[in-house]
């Protein structure tokens, strides 16, 4: 598992923290969204001011608990999107502390 960056829990209930790449650096937010219907995206995702992407609560299939997967698209990434999940920071001290966990099979 490869970690592209770190975001720790906010009190209202969204993430703050850096998108980290061999050659990108952004501190990100990661922000509720006020759904409208299903099939929005949960949070939305900002780099100084500029939204950059999506993340959408899902279950695991096998442990049956719920994680955050992202969708990040910008110029800096080049053509394609960037798929990442939200991972607990296990072993850091901080129970909302997560690692945005890359996930290229998506």
């Amino acid at each position: 598992m490869t970690a592209i960056g770190f975001v720790t829990r906010n009190d209202n209930g969204g993430f703050r923290g850096e998108l980290k790449t061999l050659s990108i650096r952004a501190h990100i937010d990661i922000v509720p969204s006020a759904k409208s219907t299903e099939a929005q995206p949960d949070f939305r995702i900002l780099a100084q001011g500029v939204e950059i992407g999506a993340g959408w609560i899902r279950r695991g299939e096998s442990s049956g608990k719920d994680y955050v997967s992202l969708s990040l698209a910008a110029p800096e990434l080049g053509s394609r999107k960037l798929y990442a999940n939200l991972g607990r920071a296990v072993g850091l001290g901080d129970d909302n502390g997560f690692f945005l966990i890359w996930n290229p099979g998506d």
